[in-house]
């Protein structure tokens, strides 16, 4: 009696997509990467604080380095970016993704205040919620990021001239002390 040959199940999703084509659905759109979920539960989710269902990660504990904390947490965070740029989402997803890090990061540089908003943000879970519904094939996720993009810039550049004002005044008190002593 001949064996049979069984066939080899293979992982066919080994190298990164190239972007073309619909979202993948069934199986690979279930969830994001294993790395991707350790991410966002390790940042956002990994301790649970006593009597509560209330989760902190390490990112706001990692922020109370100053400026070290901040950049590490959003360079750990920028992984899950790098996996929507390999799933193929699209432009808009990518930049309302960044900008979830970049304002985690943004608002964690303030002493106190930004490590609060840490554990409320979540940007990590966030990232890896929108990466989860592209991938189950979820398209409201591209529409409501250009609002959201819209929004961002707007409020970006009125942060922007907001520091570039506080800026000007701490360089005039500067130049008004040491030149007036």
């Amino acid at each position: 009696m001949p064996a049979t040959k069984r066939p080899l199940d293979v992982d066919v999703d080994v190298l990164p997509p190239d972007g073309k084509g619909r979202a993948p659905v069934g199986r690979d759109g279930d969830n994001a990467s294993e790395i991707s979920r350790i991410i966002a539960r390790w940042m956002d989710d990994f301790i649970r604080i006593p009597g509560t269902n209330f989760r902190v990660g390490l990112d706001p504990i990692i922020g109370l380095v100053p400026g070290l904390g901040d950049l590490l947490a959003s360079s750990v965070g920028l992984v899950l970016v790098t996996e929507g740029i390999r799933s193929g989402l699209p432009i808009s997803v990518l930049i309302r993704m960044g900008a979830n890090v970049l304002i985690n990061d943004a608002i964690g540089t303030i002493p106190g205040i930004g490590d609060l908003f840490s554990v409320w943000f979540k940007s990590n879970t966030r990232n890896l919620r929108l990466l989860n519904r592209w991938k189950t094939g979820d398209r409201t996720v591209r529409r409501s990021s250009r609002w959201f993009l819209i929004g961002f810039i707007g409020v970006w550049f009125v942060l922007l001239m907001f520091w570039i004002f506080v800026w000007f005044l701490v360089a005039r008190a500067l130049w008004a002390v040491i030149f007036q002593s």
